[in-house]
């Protein structure tokens, strides 16, 4: 997909990201939780996934001393299993290499395969459970950390 790049993510992107988040989440994000998160948390990282000048899909982290947490990568239904989630997360990887990060986490639906096989990939491993950690339905969070910091996927 020559068309598309990650970028940092702006004030530009917002609208569409909330395209993305509201189709993604069942609770999503709102708008001034991005606007918040992009312009006032100097720990926060957001990306923008961009095809054709649309932001089709983000990434979010937060740089906590040595350690990225990964708060969400979401893409637009439209454009899922054709590797836009696998581009953005390098990107947060790579990104993470350079701001000195050296490790990240995540937490992920135990439902939601995909992502799981995703993180897998680029070498994130099942470290815990968080009982009942999501509010719509009480669902599992999978707690998952990346100890070697590569981009490389297996």
């Amino acid at each position: 997909m020559s068309d598309f790049k990650v970028v940092p993510m702006n004030l530009e992107h917002v609208n569409d990201i909330m395209i993305v988040e509201s189709l993604s989440f069942s609770i999503p994000w709102s708008k001034n939780a991005f606007i918040e998160e992009i312009t006032k948390n100097s720990f926060a990282y957001y990306y923008a996934g961009i095809y054709k000048g649309k932001a089709v899909g983000y990434g979010g982290m937060w740089q906590v001393f040595d350690e990225g947490h990964v708060t969400n990568i979401a893409v637009h239904p439209e454009f899922r299993k054709i590797g836009i989630a696998s581009r953005i997360l390098e990107f947060m990887i790579g990104e993470s290499i350079n701001k000195g990060i050296q490790r990240m986490t995540l937490e992920v639906r135990k439902s939601n395969v995909s992502a799981i096989n995703l993180y897998q990939k680029y070498g994130f491993i099942n470290e815990g459970i968080r009982k009942s950690y999501y509010a719509d339905n009480g669902e599992d969070a999978v707690i998952m950390w990346k100890h070697k910091m590569d981009i490389n996927a297996s």
